[in-house]
């Protein structure tokens, strides 16, 4: 894990994108089958196109996956349920053997293959896999969460190797059906925050989501990097009359109405404070250029703070950064983070989450579209068919 001062990587332009993973004929075949694919809406997603999976082991798994069928209508035969450790942190052997063999073997023996297309894990499910070898952009650390996507590959014969990331089918693709086999993978969120009470009100607070309300972005003063770049991007994307972009020094707080929030979070040097005390609709999200911000659902002490790379006694679960689960806290509906180092390309890039979300995409297809690779370190915590009604 990089520990130096800056760990989220600025230089996103000079740095290389993960090597195309060599794809074998069952891949290739199953990509040209999308010249077959029937024309459908791009927003006709239902809540039995959602797999829950939760964990027996996990009581707060149990109960949030129950809450949220009964919520959201999706079916009880769309409930999967594994068998592992409550762990956050697990080793690869023990994803590959206890979360991705059970659910492929659940999606084929009910035939759900094809159906599903969203998957919702929760609380009591681990969170992230510890690297086996490689390093940086070649590490083979990721997300369970971001590995699931590929589940859907994986059932149809396609081979991916473990170290770096898998190249996102849905990345930058603002006009394009979320459908099978069109895209294939799956996408994946996480019902996870510090506490089940407030994953239930995540979930309720998604159901009431409408289309009003701001979207706050919060630049970093004179940085030219991609990242600053994409929050401006973003800002001329979103109808006007509803924007509030700053990018001086000073951090947004107490914000109004707000909808969507996308910033630097603790890789801006003045952000300091946990909380931003903003008023957070239902529906809201939250992102942010953070490395470690999705590291763990535990909740620190009340008297811990944001600190910095330099003061080790100062951090919580293993980093000094702000933390996803804070945005939830406060009252957001959904967030995304960092379960270990992305680097700033493989971030959510918000010059398509945030338009994507605002026009009415679900909240997995919004999060989705800006992410450039898979089997990577990602989480986006809430509702996957979370979206803006109008």
């Amino acid at each position: 894990m990089r520990v130096d001062p800056d760990p989220v990587m600025p230089r996103l332009s000079s740095s290389i994108p993960r090597r195309p993973r060599r794809i074998p004929s069952p891949g290739r075949r199953l990509l040209l089958a999308v010249l077959a694919a029937a024309a459908t809406p791009l927003f006709a997603q239902t809540p039995d196109q959602v797999l829950v999976v939760v964990n027996r082991q996990s009581p707060a798994s149990r109960e949030i996956g129950e809450y949220y069928l009964r919520k959201r209508g999706v079916p009880l035969k769309n409930l999967c349920a594994i068998d592992t450790a409550p762990l956050e942190t697990i080793q690869r052997g023990i994803y590959d053997q206890q979360i991705e063999a059970p659910v492929a073997a659940f999606l084929r023996a009910n035939g759900l293959i094809e159906k599903i297309l969203y998957i919702a894990t929760t609380k009591g499910v681990p969170l992230r896999i510890e690297s086996t070898g490689g390093k940086e952009l070649n590490d083979s650390a990721a997300s369970v969460d971001s590995e699931l996507t590929l589940v859907y590959q994986h059932l149809h014969g396609v081979t991916t190797t473990l170290r770096g990331s898998v190249p996102n089918p849905f990345f930058r693709l603002r006009d394009t059906p979320f459908r099978h086999p069109l895209i294939p993978m799956y996408m994946v969120t996480r019902l996870d925050a510090y506490d089940v009470a407030t994953v239930k009100r995540m979930i309720d607070r998604s159901l009431a989501a409408r289309n009003v309300g701001r979207f706050v972005i919060d630049g970093k003063a004179d940085d030219s990097t991609e990242g600053n770049q994409w929050l401006r991007t973003a800002a001329l994307l979103l109808p006007k009359d509803r924007v509030i972009l700053d990018d001086s020094a000073a951090v947004m707080t107490n914000q109004k109405q707000v909808i969507a929030y996308a910033s630097w979070g603790s890789n801006d040097r003045n952000h300091t404070q946990r909380f931003l005390h903003n008023e957070w609709l239902p529906g809201a999200i939250a992102t942010e250029f953070v490395s470690t911000d999705g590291r763990t659902m535990k909740r620190p002490p009340d008297t811990w703070k944001i600190t910095t790379w330099t003061d080790r006694a100062g951090w919580f679960e293993g980093a000094p950064q702000s933390m996803a689960g804070d945005y939830l806290e406060e009252g957001a509906s959904a967030a995304s983070g960092q379960a270990w180092e992305p680097y700033l390309y493989f971030c959510p890039h918000p010059d398509f989450v945030l338009p994507a979300y605002s026009q009415g995409r679900t909240l997995a297809e919004s999060f989705y579209m800006g992410l450039p690779g898979l089997s990577w370190m990602n989480v986006i915590f809430g509702d996957p068919l979370m979206r803006l009604a109008d």
